[in-house]
């Protein structure tokens, strides 16, 4: 199979009517075919097929997703070598700083959020695994773009652009790229409400023989992320917490 080959419509169409059960919390066959613009008879038959998998439920004659998919998405995280090797070491940055900690990694040209921390100060933004941003958006995205092959990083911004998600959010492509020159020299990157209003984050890659595996991030209110002395023992314990998890990922300790 090639990148010619063309996608199979109904497989796409499915995955249209898991979008709808999601956007809408459940839905009979009537909401999904008018929202899909399909006869109703043809969106039954999507959501008895879905139904089958076992990723979508009936409950009544509403259809909605089912918790199968939670199930599958813990499994591919726990099947992750980086999230084996960094789970304790995060979950111990948290306790020291008691800052919201995050794992990132770099998936389809996108910032996914492998796994989370919470400190007992954490920020309540909403953040969970599994969640998508775009990578040019967070200092844990950066930290990767500025560390990808440079043809990578390239492909990421063609393809992807450079969506603003607040005002701060840089969407110059001149600006970006002198900002991930400063990051791959410092080897770290922060930045303050530029993916979320009041939200600082600090970022740094985790390397591990040559190869990027990903990003961890502290982040917290841009108040404290700003206070340079702050910002500066962060950094230490996040590269620290960095050094442990590329020996443990390369040895097992």
């Amino acid at each position: 199979m090639t990148d010619a080959t063309p996608p199979m419509s109904s497989v796409l169409r499915a995955f249209d009517v898991l979008t709808v059960l999601w956007e809408v919390n459940g839905a009979g066959p009537s909401e999904v075919a008018t929202r899909m613009d399909v006869p109703k008879s043809t969106a039954h038959v999507y959501l008895h097929t879905l139904e089958e998998t076992g990723y979508v439920v009936n409950d009544g004659g509403e259809y909605r997703l089912s918790h199968q998919f939670l199930a599958t998405g813990s499994r591919i995280k726990h099947r992750n070598s980086l999230f084996q090797a960094a789970e304790p070491k995060l979950r111990e940055l948290a306790m020291e700083t008691g800052e919201l900690i995050t794992l990132v990694i770099e998936e389809a040209g996108q910032s996914v959020i492998l796994h989370k921390e919470t400190g007992d100060r954490s920020l309540e933004l909403g953040i969970y695994s599994g969640m998508i941003t775009p990578l040019h958006s967070n200092a844990t995205g950066k930290a990767i773009l500025a560390n990808l092959p440079p043809e990578r990083t390239d492909e990421i911004i063609e393809t992807h652009g450079l969506t603003p998600l607040t005002e701060k959010t840089v969407t110059d492509e001149e600006r970006l790229r002198t900002e991930l020159d400063s990051i791959r020299e410092q080897g770290y990157a922060v930045d303050w409400d530029q993916q979320v209003k009041g939200m600082g984050l600090i970022g740094a890659p985790i390397e591990i023989d040559g190869e990027l595996k990903g990003a961890v991030g502290i982040a917290g209110p841009t108040g404290r992320i700003q206070d340079e002395t702050y910002q500066t023992t962060l950094r230490q314990e996040l590269q620290g917490t960095i050094d442990s998890i590329t020996i443990k990922y390369r040895y097992g300790t």
